[in-house]
């Protein structure tokens, strides 16, 4: 009987212990966070902008904190897969996910079904981390020498050639199905299973045309590997002074970016989202990581959570928006 009740007593201590540790203020939680490994998943594949981003946060953030941030690419179905596997992720902050504007879009180009996951609803926003101009390539064989006579050429054999992307959904998919409908021409889409590989098919001439962001494609373009015809900023990007924007080159109107922010799983304890954030924003703030995006043609971006929440929100309404033209053409 004793005995009994000392092991009724034993396990009625240790519920209390857990109760307690489980009701500890979320403020008290984040105090020690983190105190192990942290994993950024990158839903890409290695050296494109995504995953050279999240490498050097990863080592800024170990740093600051003292523990390892490990980052681990899980590509497939653009994006979607590592995205579905960082949203089933334990909600404690140990678990982040590096995405772009592939996920804002994928919210309008995919079904429910297809991506398995809402990103507003399942996702919570960290920070945002930087932004970029794209560049229009072509192969060196391709014959225009500028964009409005890439646009002739594609006029004159329509669905002939072909321009290459990381996947469905990506910015660069993006940018060239707005590219297609602003331009009024038919290039076939070809998607790879990473931006390296596209990248790699329209320097081997597999594809004639590609728009990759700037700071990826810029060392291809300094080596002949590709002809730049188009930036697709607002203004002509300081890497590239030389080429004009799509704007600039006949395409009125014409503007595509690519923007990396950090996400948790929905349910990670606002004082850990808001740690995480003034880490980011501290990061991309230093001065010898502007003066690194600066020279490579990307812009640091700082928001706080709920500014980046309102920001990604927009974003899934303008793809929507670009969505719906490319469904009516």
């Amino acid at each position: 009987m004793v005995g009994a009740l000392t092991g009724r007593r034993l396990t009625l201590g240790l519920a209390t212990i857990l109760l307690a540790a489980i009701a500890l203020p979320q403020h008290v939680q984040a105090q020690d966070y983190p105190n192990h490994a942290v994993r950024i998943i990158v839903p890409f594949g290695p050296g494109g902008p995504a995953d050279v981003a999240a490498r050097l946060l990863g080592n800024s953030l170990q740093e600051t904190f003292g523990q390892p941030f490990v980052v681990e690419n899980r590509t497939g179905a653009g994006g979607v897969i590592g995205t579905v596997e960082a949203a089933k992720a334990p909600a404690d902050g140990y678990t982040l996910l590096m995405m772009s504007n592939t996920q804002t879009a994928n919210e309008s180009l995919l079904k429910p079904d297809q991506r398995k996951y809402e990103l507003m609803r399942d996702l919570a926003p960290i920070a945002p981390v930087n932004s970029s101009d794209l560049v229009i390539v072509v192969n060196p064989s391709v014959e225009a020498k500028t964009l409005q006579e890439f646009i002739a050429l594609a006029k004159a054999q329509p669905g002939k050639l072909n321009y290459a992307s990381s996947g469905q959904g990506t910015p660069y998919h993006m940018a060239g199905e707005l590219f297609k409908a602003m331009a009024g021409i038919d290039v076939v889409h070809v998607p790879y299973r990473n931006s390296g590989e596209a990248r790699s098919g329209v320097i081997g001439g597999q594809v004639q045309m590609m728009i990759d962001a700037v700071p990826a494609m810029a060392p291809n373009i300094g080596e002949n590997q590709v002809r730049a015809l188009a930036t697709t900023g607002k203004q002509r990007s300081s890497v590239l002074p030389n080429v004009p924007t799509a704007n600039e080159a006949g395409v009125a109107g014409y503007e595509a970016t690519i923007w990396l922010g950090l996400m948790a799983p929905a349910g990670t304890p606002k004082p850990i989202i808001d740690k995480l954030n003034a880490a980011v924003n501290g990061v991309v703030k230093r001065p010898d990581i502007v003066k690194l995006w600066t020279g490579q043609g990307a812009v640091p971006l700082a928001m706080t959570p709920e500014e980046f929440d309102k920001f990604l929100r927009g974003d899934i309404v303008k793809w929507a928006d670009v969505v719906k033209k490319f469904e009516k053409s």
